[in-house]
């Protein structure tokens, strides 16, 4: 992939600038994973000359006034090399959630019914953090298959179909159980023994001793 150089000055080169159009099949419609190719994009330049490439519009544009020529061919050779590969970077999970439109919530739940396939896990520290944050990442293909099927909304109406019959099947042994409570036989009293009904009658002892039972 090429790219189009103006007003190039060869001795002091005071506007450097080159373009690069961006597929719709490496952003997949979705501005989070446009970011994303930038930082990746930026991450393959030197540090100083990182803040010179910008992804916007449907391109990635490099512009780099004042630089030398020979930092500019540089800039310029890494960028072609890595537009090759972008139709093949791991989408993100920030990025999957945009491109699909589902929640943080979702995408665990489907990936753990299997729906939403990982493509394995990416672990980085982010700044201002004392631990790394390990996450899955998906392909790019997979995801775009999931976006021209519509299937996330296929996933939703057969969870709230599977949502609905639970609820059901819920209510229903609950009136069960509840009839069951009803129709239940009480517990018989205790039958009290003649001792304990002895006892409980005032001056039965005496009356015992007196021998008014012979």
């Amino acid at each position: 992939m090429g790219y189009q150089k103006r007003a190039i000055d060869v001795n002091r080169t005071s506007d450097l600038t080159a373009e690069w159009p961006l597929q719709s099949s490496a952003t997949l419609g979705s501005s989070v994973r446009a970011k994303g190719i930038e930082r990746e994009l930026r991450r393959k330049l030197p540090w100083a000359t990182r803040k010179f490439l910008k992804v916007e519009a449907g391109k990635a544009l490099l512009d780099m006034p004042g630089a030398s020529l020979d930092e500019f061919e540089a800039a310029s050779t890494t960028i072609s090399q890595a537009m090759r590969g972008l139709a093949n970077l791991p989408v993100l999970p920030s990025e999957a959630e945009d491109i699909l439109s589902m929640s943080s919530r979702e995408r665990h739940k489907w990936m753990g019914a299997g729906r939403l396939q990982s493509a394995g896990t990416r672990t980085v520290k982010l700044r201002g953090r004392s631990k790394a944050v390990t996450f899955h990442v998906f392909e790019p293909a997979h995801i775009e298959h999931i976006l021209n099927g519509d299937l996330t909304e296929i996933w939703r109406e057969e969870d709230g179909a599977t949502l609905v019959e639970n609820r059901r099947r819920a209510a229903g042994k609950a009136a069960l159980t509840r009839a069951g409570k009803r129709h239940a036989p009480s517990k018989a009293a205790p039958v009290a023994s003649d001792e304990m009904l002895d006892a409980q009658l005032e001056g039965w002892e005496e009356f015992v001793a007196k021998g008014f039972l012979r």
